[in-house]
């Protein structure tokens, strides 16, 4: 066996029908395109959403919502997430770099702390938001915050 003999499958490859070719091929006249109508034209391309004629599906519903483009997506980290790392990598400052490099955010992300768990160490925590319940539980532990 080499490279010279090499060959498909056989009925993996079928060969095209060449429509279009004249009476004898038995694919001429319209080529396989039935009379008349759109889908019969050249250039035909059916719009997206196009329903045959009838209203389309997102001109009969009614328009609803918006984005608010002041928006700020932040991150949550919970404290009990906090707790868990400080204790992993004996840590006392907690910053956005930390968590970063822990995987918990990504490059751009902006982190808010909520208060789901506890903080049993002084911690000083670094992050762009924080909850108010998450704030007094870290100054409770005797910790501190700062917003960046």
């Amino acid at each position: 066996m080499d490279l010279s003999n090499l060959q498909p499958a056989v009925g993996s490859v079928k060969t095209k029908t060449r429509i279009g070719r004249g009476p004898g091929s038995g694919k001429g006249g319209t080529s396989t395109r039935g009379h008349k109508g759109a889908k019969s034209r050249s250039g035909y391309k059916r719009k997206i959403g196009f329903e045959g004629g009838q209203m389309p599906l997102q001109r009969r519903l009614p328009k609803f919502g918006f984005k608010n483009i002041n928006r700020v997506d932040y991150k949550a980290v919970n404290l009990d997430t906090l707790q868990a790392l400080a204790e992993a990598k004996n840590l006392q400052k907690i910053g956005i770099e930390e968590l970063r490099a822990a995987g918990f955010i990504n490059r751009r992300q902006l982190v808010k702390i909520l208060a789901n768990g506890a903080v049993t160490t002084a911690l000083t925590v670094e992050a762009n938001a924080f909850s108010k319940a998450a704030e007094e539980a870290i100054t409770a532990a005797g910790g501190s915050i700062q917003k960046v």
